[in-house]
């Protein structure tokens, strides 16, 4: 794994303090269960140089048994082979594949399909899922608090044209060989990239897993 192992600790006594907090009753329980709720974001703090405050108030809006958070990204590919990416406004300008957090009462395929016409315009029929990834261990940077599965599609589009948005301030293809090196590393890695064009070059290829 790529992260400090102070996040990953951090990280799990916060999920351990969130779920006893849904299902404990006993109060004296409750109590520790609270003091490792503010150890995990103390621990975070001192380590990330972020206010405990901050921290904490992040912790508290989650609640219910803790889970990996669901983040999905879309390779899209046009007649010449080449990636649909997008510049990210609020990630610096910094170019990815569509994507984001999956939405209540949507599918993972429908949210798929949601963020690429969201932030490129064009409609797209999703075709695969290539990749279902543990983000922690994928050298994503900077590291984020909580546990995030990526899950990567591929999809064929059926319609409209390039369209910036609230999102984005960019959308463009790209052959393999001229990716773009300001890559939002947080949301894509290099490696991540090169397997969807693996997997848009052979569609036979079983999904990619960790």
């Amino acid at each position: 794994m790529s992260e400090p192992v102070w996040l990953v600790w951090a990280r799990e006594i916060q999920a351990i303090a969130q779920t006893g907090l849904t299902y404990v009753q006993d109060p004296f329980d409750k109590e520790r269960y609270e003091m490792l709720h503010n150890l995990a974001a103390q621990m975070m703090a001192e380590s990330s140089n972020v206010d405990v405050q901050k921290i904490e108030n992040l912790f508290s809006q989650q609640s219910g048994y803790a889970t990996p958070k669901l983040e999905v990204r879309v390779g899209v590919f046009d007649a010449q082979n080449r990636l649909l990416m997008v510049r990210e406004v609020l990630d610096s300008n910094r170019w990815t594949v569509p994507g984001g957090w999956t939405d209540v009462n949507l599918t993972a395929s429908e949210c798929a399909a949601k963020e690429v016409w969201e932030e490129t315009g064009y409609t797209v029929q999703i075709t695969k899922l290539a990749m279902a990834l543990d983000r922690a261990r994928q050298g994503h940077m900077p590291p984020e608090p909580f546990s995030i599965t990526k899950l990567f599609f591929l999809g064929e589009i059926t319609g409209g044209e390039a369209t910036t948005s609230i999102e984005t301030s960019e959308v463009g293809f790209f052959a393999q060989e001229n990716i773009p090196q300001d890559i939002s590393t947080g949301r894509i890695t290099p490696h991540e990239i090169a397997r969807l064009f693996a997997h848009h070059t052979n569609p036979e290829l079983p999904t990619d897993f960790d």
